[in-house]
C-alpha cells in the first residue's frame, strides 16, 4: 500500500511538471497564426488587426499598408515601394479565380485563397533592391500576375 502511495505521488508530481513546462513553452497571443518557413522565415497569416508589434513582431520603421486585389491574371495595384527597415503589411483580396501572394527574396507569402477571400501578410524590408511579387498557382505568374516591390 506504502509502494502504491509513492507512485501516485510520483505519477502526480511528474503530471504536474509536464503540465508546467508544457504551459510555460506555449506560444504568446497571436503566434499561434505564424507558419515557419522551411528557409525560417516568419509567414504571418493572421486576419487579425493591430500592428506587428501588438502581435509580438519586431517593428523596425513605419508600417506601410497595401492593399492588393488579385484576378485572372494580374495585381492592383502591380507597384509598391518602401523604404528599407519598414514594416510592410500586405492584405491581399481575391477578386476572382484561385490566387495566392509570395514576394520574392523575403520568402514570406500568403495560402492559396479562393475568390471572395482574403488574408494578410506582415514582414520587415531590411534588404534593399527591387523584388518581384507573384501568384504561383500554375502558371499564373508567366501569364503576368506579378509585381514590383522596391525597398530603397
Amino acid at each position: 500500500m506504502n509502494n502504491f502511495l509513492i507512485a501516485l505521488v510520483i505519477v502526480a508530481v511528474l503530471g504536474g511538471g509536464y503540465y508546467w513546462y508544457t504551459s510555460q513553452r506555449a506560444a504568446p497571443e497571436g503566434v499561434e497564426n505564424m507558419m515557419q518557413e522551411p528557409s525560417g522565415a516568419m509567414m504571418d497569416n493572421s486576419t487579425q488587426g493591430g500592428t506587428p508589434q501588438e502581435r509580438g513582431g519586431a517593428m523596425m520603421g513605419t508600417v506601410k499598408e497595401f492593399t492588393i486585389s488579385g484576378q485572372p491574371f494580374s495585381f492592383a495595384p502591380n507597384t509598391m515601394t518602401v523604404k528599407k527597415g519598414d514594416t510592410v503589411k500586405i492584405t491581399f483580396k481575391n477578386v476572382s479565380g484561385t490566387h495566392d501572394l509570395r514576394v520574392d527574396g523575403y520568402n514570406v507569402g500568403t495560402k492559396v485563397i479562393q475568390a471572395g477571400q482574403e488574408e494578410t501578410i506582415t514582414f520587415v524590408a531590411d534588404k534593399a533592391g527591387t523584388f518581384e511579387y507573384y501568384c504561383s498557382v500554375g502558371e499564373h505568374r508567366q501569364k503576368g500576375m506579378k509585381g514590383t516591390l522596391t525597398v530603397q
